[in-house]
């Protein structure tokens, strides 16, 4: 396989783990409230980066202290309150209506943009942003348009449409991370930082109910998570962005919403409806539209 060739295995590996945790992120419904598998998630990845990143961090205190303030805001919102929410949308809504809403992403992060930034959308962009939330509704309203009429909206679909916008903000202030501060070593500082900001919630969910003892199947999964969707799919998505840019890895981005509808039918026994195909296509159509040739956004 040529390099290039391997490069998008790598993306699409990054991808599969990543639906695999929206997936199991729903089967754990019953077993984790939503903060504890998110803490326990990160702790794991925690444990696991640390023989990689401690060596070397030691030269990097005095970036990291520097930098303390964006470090923690990115770790609130990237690790803590993002994966949170995702994890709360998915104890009401389904594995295949959460990660097609995910496709709106690109979306929150334009809006993020301009909110933060002051990027001014192109009539592109804007065009692309009305075609992409009309796929949302069709989502969201489950094909049936009076449920927008009489403002019905799922919670399990609110809370997932929140985290996209909360992820939108992460990644317009990722833009602010120290340049210096890559890698492993930056994966691990947002890691143990998230960790820190949830452990007060996780320590308040232990105190209100506490917790039994996991299943070995619930312990896997959750190692899943922690190890297969934080730290491999990172490392692999790094490393095929490397060979191939930026551009070219976003769209493999599309891969995750069809491996996690197939997971989700495979193994969580979800259906797929005409209008998730409908709501998918529009969504796509619209992101497609936005980040067009000619769609880049200007600063105001």
């Amino acid at each position: 396989m040529s390099k290039r060739g391997r490069a998008f295995a790598f993306l699409a590996l990054a991808n599969l783990f990543w639906a695999g945790n929206w997936v199991l992120g729903r089967a754990l419904r019953d077993a984790f409230d939503p903060v504890s598998l998110n803490f326990w998630r990160w702790a794991v990845a925690v444990v696991a980066l640390a023989p990689f990143a401690l060596p070397g961090l030691a030269a990097k205190r005095e970036l990291i202290r520097r930098h303390a303030g964006i470090l923690a805001l990115l770790a609130l919102c990237g690790v803590a309150v993002f994966q949170s929410l995702v994890y709360l949308g998915l104890q009401s809504t389904s594995a295949v209506n959460a990660v097609l809403i995910n496709c709106s992403a690109p979306l929150a992060i334009l809006l993020c943009a301009w909110a933060i930034d002051g990027e001014r959308a192109t009539l592109r962009q804007l065009a692309g942003i009305l075609v992409s939330v009309a796929g949302i509704f069709v989502i969201v309203s489950r094909g049936e348009p009076a449920r927008l009429l009489q403002f019905e909206l799922h919670a399990g679909d609110a809370w997932i449409l929140l985290a996209m916008l909360v992820w939108g903000v992460y990644s317009v202030l990722l833009r602010r991370r120290p340049a210096q501060l890559g890698g492993v070593h930056f994966l691990f500082v947002l890691s143990a930082a998230g960790v820190v900001l949830l452990a007060p919630a996780f320590a308040f969910q232990v105190l209100r109910a506490p917790p039994r003892l996991p299943t070995a199947c619930e312990a896997l999964a959750v190692l899943y998570v922690g190890l297969a969707a934080s730290v491999a799919a990172f490392m692999l998505w790094n490393r095929g962005v490397a060979i191939v840019g930026a551009n070219a890895a976003g769209f493999t981005l599309y891969l995750l919403p069809a491996f996690g509808t197939l997971l989700a039918l495979a193994l969580l026994g979800e259906s797929f409806a005409a209008f998730h195909a409908a709501g998918i296509a529009t969504i796509v159509a619209g992101v497609l539209l936005a980040t067009s040739a000619g769609g880049a956004a200007r600063r105001g």
